[in-house]
C-alpha cells in the first residue's frame, strides 16, 4: 500500500477516499454511499454539488480569483457585504471577511478590545466566556473556549477567559428548572464581572446553541435576554459566536433571533460558504464601528486571503440560493419532524439520555443509566464508537462533548443540510436506528431496549 504523507486527524486511521457528493449524500471511491447527517462539520448547509454555486465559482474564476485586500476591493466582496447587512438584524452592517470560524471569533476579540481603546478606555482587555464552549483553535479563540480537551496541551499559552457555567438544563448545576431558577447560570456573569471588575472586561462571547463542546445545548427562553441585560448594564459588548448556528442553521439567519437579542458583534462561518469555499466573517454593528471610523479608521487585523473574491463569490451564491429557494422557511417544520423521530428513538434506545437543539442543529446525549443520567465510562469511548458505527452503516455523525465538566459525557450532533427532504429524514432515522442496534451489539447489550434496565 502506498504511504500517505497527509497529516490526518488520526494519523494511522484508514479514512475512505471521497469521490463526489450530491445533495445530502457523499460517495467514496469504492462506491459506498453516506447520508451526510452532520453536513460535514455543520457546514454543508445546502448540500453537495449544487449547480448554482458551482457556476458562480466558475464565472468568478474566469475574472479573478485573488486580490490582496490592502490593494483592491472586488465586486463579489462588496455585494456580499451589502447582502449580509440587509439579511442580518439591527445595525449589524460592517463585514470583515476572513477564512475560518477561528479567525472570525479571534477578529471579534480584537475588535472588541480596539473599540474600547478607540474610546480612550485601554483597561478593557478581557473577553469572558463559558465553560463548555468552543470558539476556535487559534490561541486567542482557544483562550475564549471552555473546552478542556482542546485546551489541555496549550494551557500555559492561554488566557483564563472561561468564567461561568453553561445553560445546561439537562444537567443543571443548580438542580433547578427554568424559569423558576431565575437563570442562575446567567446570573453567574454578574458575579464574574464584580470579581474581575467591568473596567477590565471588553466583552462576553457565547454560542447561542453550544455545538462541539456540548452537543447542541440550548438555553431556555429568557436566558440570553438576561445575559444581554447584564452586559449592557456593565458596559460589556455581547459577541455571538454564530459560526455554527448562523446562515439559517436553526431557522432564522442568526440563532440569537430566537431570544430577541441583537449582538454587538457576530462571528459567522461554516454555512456561510456551505463548504464550497473557505470563508467566514466578523460582522460589526454601526455603534461599534463609529469610534473606529472617527479614530484610527482601521481594524487591526488581517489575513492574506481576507475578502478573497473567489470565496466571496461562493458565499454570495449560497446566500442567494437560500433566498431564491426560500430554504429557511422550511427549517422549523423539518426540525419538528426530525426531532419527533429522534424522540421516538429515545423511547426505543434508553442510552439516549437527552434530545435537544434548535432547527436543524440537534444533539443526542448518551448515558448508561438514564434516570440518574450517569455517563458511560471514558474507557468505552462511546462517542467515537457511535460515529464509527454510523460511518460503517452509511451515515455521518458529528462528535460532541458532554457532561458538566465537558469531559465525562458522550454526545453527537445531528445536523443534515437544510435542503434535506422528509423522505431523506426517514432514511436518516433508519440508518441511525441501524447504527444504535450495532452499538448495542458491540457493547453486549441484549437488545435495543436493554440499557439501564
Amino acid at each position: 500500500m502506498k504511504p500517505s504523507y497527509l497529516i490526518k486527524p488520526v494519523l494511522d486511521e484508514d479514512y475512505p477516499e471521497i469521490d463526489y457528493g450530491k445533495g445530502v449524500f457523499l460517495f467514496d471511491k469504492d462506491g459506498k454511499k453516506y447520508l451526510d447527517a452532520a453536513s460535514g462539520a455543520v457546514t454543508a448547509n445546502i448540500g453537495h454539488g449544487v449547480p448554482e454555486i458551482i457556476l458562480a465559482m466558475h464565472e468568478q474564476s474566469k475574472r479573478v480569483s485573488f486580490v490582496y485586500r490592502s490593494q483592491f476591493t472586488s465586486e463579489a466582496a462588496e455585494k456580499l457585504a451589502e447582502k449580509l447587512a440587509d439579511a442580518l438584524p439591527g445595525d449589524l452592517n460592517w463585514s470583515f471577511f476572513v477564512n475560518s470560524g477561528s479567525e472570525a471569533t479571534e477578529t471579534a476579540l480584537k475588535i472588541a478590545i480596539q473599540y474600547w481603546q478607540e474610546k480612550g478606555i485601554k483597561s478593557k482587555t478581557k473577553i469572558l466566556s463559558r465553560w463548555i464552549s468552543y470558539h476556535g483553535i487559534t490561541l486567542g479563540a482557544l483562550s475564549m473556549s471552555g473546552h478542556p480537551g482542546r485546551r489541555a496541551r496549550f494551557v500555559p499559552l492561554l488566557e483564563e477567559f472561561p468564567s461561568i457555567s453553561p445553560p445546561y438544563c439537562y444537567r443543571c448545576p443548580y438542580q433547578s428548572t427554568a424559569p423558576e431558577c431565575g437563570y442562575l447560570c446567567a446570573m453567574e456573569l454578574e458575579g464574574a464581572i464584580k470579581r474581575i471588575g467591568s473596567d477590565h472586561i471588553a466583552g462576553f462571547i457565547a454560542e447561542p446553541v453550544i455545538g462541539a463542546a456540548g452537543g447542541a445545548i440550548t438555553p431556555p427562553k429568557g436566558y440570553y435576554e438576561t445575559i444581554k441585560k447584564i452586559c449592557d448594564e456593565n458596559n460589556i459588548l455581547f459577541i455571538a459566536d454564530e459560526v455554527m448556528t448562523g446562515f439559517g442553521r436553526t431557522g432564522p439567519m442568526l440563532a440569537s433571533e430566537h431570544w430577541n437579542v441583537i449582538p454587538d458583534i457576530v462571528a459567522l462561518g461554516k454555512g456561510m460558504g456551505a463548504g464550497y469555499a473557505p470563508i467566514a466573517a466578523t460582522v460589526v454593528s454601526d455603534h461599534i464601528m463609529e469610534p473606529i471610523l472617527h479614530g484610527s479608521k482601521s481594524i487591526m487585523s488581517g489575513h492574506t486571503l481576507s475578502a478573497n473574491p473567489q470565496s466571496c463569490a461562493a458565499a454570495l451564491a449560497v446566500l442567494e440560493y437560500l433566498e431564491n429557494n426560500d430554504i429557511l422557511s422550511d427549517v422549523e417544520s423539518k426540525s419538528v419532524y426530525l426531532k419527533n423521530k429522534l424522540d421516538q428513538l429515545k423511547r426505543q434506545f434508553d442510552f439516549i439520555g437527552d434530545v435537544r437543539g434548535k432547527g436543524l442543529l440537534l444533539g443526542l446525549e448518551f448515558v448508561r443509566l438514564p434516570v440518574a443520567k450517569i455517563p458511560f465510562e471514558r474507557s468505552i469511548k462511546l462517542t467515537e464508537l457511535v460515529v464509527k458505527a454510523g460511518r460503517d452503516q452509511g451515515i455521518l455523525l458529528y462528535p460532541a462533548g458532554a457532561g458538566l465538566d465537558g469531559v465525562s459525557g458522550d454526545a453527537v450532533i445531528i445536523s443534515p443540510p437544510l435542503t434535506i427532504t422528509k423522505r431523506e429524514i426517514d432514511e436518516l432515522i433508519n440508518l441511525l436506528k441501524a447504527t444504535f442496534i450495532e452499538v448495542y451489539r458491540i457493547l453486549g447489550f441484549p437488545n435495543e431496549n436493554g440499557v439501564g434496565k
